[in-house]
């Protein structure tokens, strides 16, 4: 039964909703709708002008309304007279194929069609920075080796405790923080769920820590590299398959290696055949190419893949399976738009199954120290212009992921490239000023 949001607004002593959709660039959009007028948006939807935001759309087009999904309503545990609510997509009364959470609905019917309920974690980092982003905020955070640092983690307790206190609150079951491999960033953790559970979490997530951080004089960013010699902000997706009333993984098969069934496998072929193309979304930005190809960092070690290879519990891999029926893709980093990770995670994993893609041969190796002698197994994209052409030549991908989309993505994306290319720098002077 839908939840109807006038009622819970009386019994939550809200005063507005925001009505939010993310679009293509993983822009949280949003309209502040007072509780008096939410059941009529609630039926009909907020109206936006989709051109003024990230989509593929015109000036021309009629307009884009937002429907609020009442499922996944979260009062703002910071300001409780407001509540969240992720919305749908919809122009003359149908779905808007581009729009990312329009998308991750309907690769999660598909799978559900095939018997399976994908469910997934995300690890999310950040990092807090001074309010105008030029340093991290912390001028103590100076260790080579600062992961776990136990004196940095409680010099921002308020900011780190509050955010787990609010996911508490929400009963995420968050169950660890911690201070992560590069000075002045962090990562919080909460249970893992179903995929569209997930997306709007993380999506709540990147609101609430950016918010929290502001309230507190600082700025939180999940800028891929933000600062040169420091480890990135990655988002490692933790994915695992369950029949449909969730009691079951068809991932786990102690009796295989790994702990990782046949179907799981074919899943995880499915990540390794599209893995180039899968680049364009998980890594979605120009900066995205400076954490993934980066040379080592202070700490000694970039934690990011730069070719395509699995493993066991092994860390220095694109993919590891830490334990029995489950597995950890590395390869996304905090820029990746939240519906659109778990939409892309789906739709290769189930290629995989159909096709019954083989993985390849795992590698026990340090990548980082002996990755030179993989010679086998493909190089992940050098920047986002590669990574786009490894989409577009990935035909079964794109279909997966619906023509209306992999056109608005790859025209919209291209144009950021043409628009950075036309950029002059620092380093162009530099370089060339006196050849």
């Amino acid at each position: 039964m839908t939840l109807d949001l006038s009622k819970f607004a009386a019994e939550k002593g809200i005063k507005y909703f925001m009505i939010s959709y993310t679009d293509l660039f993983g822009g949280q959009r949003a309209k502040l709708v007072p509780a008096e007028a939410i059941a009529g948006m609630q039926k009909d939807g907020a109206g936006f002008a989709g051109f003024a935001t990230w989509l593929d759309l015109t000036p021309a087009h009629p307009d884009l309304f937002a429907v609020p999904d009442a499922s996944s309503v979260i009062q703002l545990p910071w300001k409780k007279e407001v509540a969240w609510v992720a919305a749908d997509c919809t122009m003359d009364d149908q779905p808007v194929g581009q729009a990312p959470r329009v998308m991750l609905k309907r690769l999660v019917a598909e799978a559900a069609e095939a018997g399976l309920r994908v469910r997934t974690g995300v690890e999310p980092e950040f990092f807090l920075i001074a309010a105008d982003g030029s340093v991290i905020s912390d001028a103590f955070d100076t260790a080579e080796k600062p992961c776990y640092d136990q004196q940095a983690l409680l010099r921002r307790y308020d900011v780190i405790a509050e955010i787990c206190d609010y996911m508490l609150e929400l009963g995420w079951k968050p169950y660890q923080n911690d201070h992560e491999d590069a000075n002045g960033q962090f990562e919080m953790n909460w249970e893992y769920d179903d995929a569209l559970k997930t997306a709007d979490r993380h999506s709540f997530f990147k609101f609430m820590v950016k918010s929290i951080a502001e309230k507190h004089g600082l700025r939180a960013t999940f800028m891929p590299k933000p600062f040169k010699g420091l480890t990135g902000n990655g988002c490692h997706a933790h994915i695992s398959v369950w029949d449909l009333e969730g009691k079951v993984n068809a991932f786990a098969d102690r009796a295989m290696p790994f702990g990782l069934s046949a179907q799981g496998k074919t899943f995880l072929g499915g990540i390794m055949k599209h893995a180039s193309a899968l680049a364009a979304v998980t890594n979605p930005t120009v900066n995205s190419y400076k954490r993934i190809n980066a040379p080592r960092t202070i700490s000694g070690a970039t934690w990011a893949p730069n070719t395509v290879t699995w493993t066991g519990n092994n860390r220095t891999h694109m993919v590891r399976v830490p334990g029995p029926g489950r597995f950890e893709l590395r390869l996304p980093d905090g820029a990746v738009n939240p519906y659109l990770l778990q939409a892309i995670i789906i739709a290769a994993g189930l290629s995989g199954i159909r096709s019954n893609a083989d993985p390849g041969p795992h590698y026990d190796i340090d990548m980082y120290k002996d990755g030179h002698s993989v010679t086998d197994a493909p190089k992940l994209p050098l920047n986002l212009l590669d990574a786009l052409r490894e989409y577009e030549r990935d035909e079964e991908l794109r279909r997966a992921l619906g023509h209306e989309f992999s056109s608005a993505y790859l025209k919209m994306k291209h144009g950021e490239w043409n628009s950075y290319c036309s950029q002059f720098t620092d380093w162009e002077r530099h370089t060339t000023l006196d050849i």
